[in-house]
């Protein structure tokens, strides 16, 4: 039974400069939910953008999603401007983390 998911999204140049992926479909089950394995997904998506070639990684998540909000903070992401189709939108929180 899967209890977590992530994946990589390269975006284009024009969004936001090349080297840069986003993080997309980033989730956990609420059973499992701090146990670690959001992290572990976490750190093995960032290895993959590195392994890509990636130099920054970005995500968007929703303002009514504090859980996720936090945890990324707390995990190293900082809030970055909104981008590419977020951009305008008052339910997106964007963040960024260097590589």
């Amino acid at each position: 039974m899967p209890i977590a998911c992530g994946g990589l999204r390269p975006l284009p140049e024009k969004v936001l400069g090349a080297g840069v992926v986003e993080i997309k479909r980033m989730y956990t089950t609420p059973s499992a939910r701090g146990t670690g394995v959001a992290t572990a997904v976490l750190r093995s998506l960032e290895q993959e953008a590195r392994r890509l070639g990636a130099h920054r990684i970005v995500l968007e998540t929703g303002t009514g999603q504090p859980d996720a909000i936090r945890f990324y903070q707390r995990e190293g992401y900082s809030p970055t401007a909104l981008f590419g189709a977020y951009v305008g939108s008052e339910n997106s929180a964007c963040f960024a983390r260097e590589l």
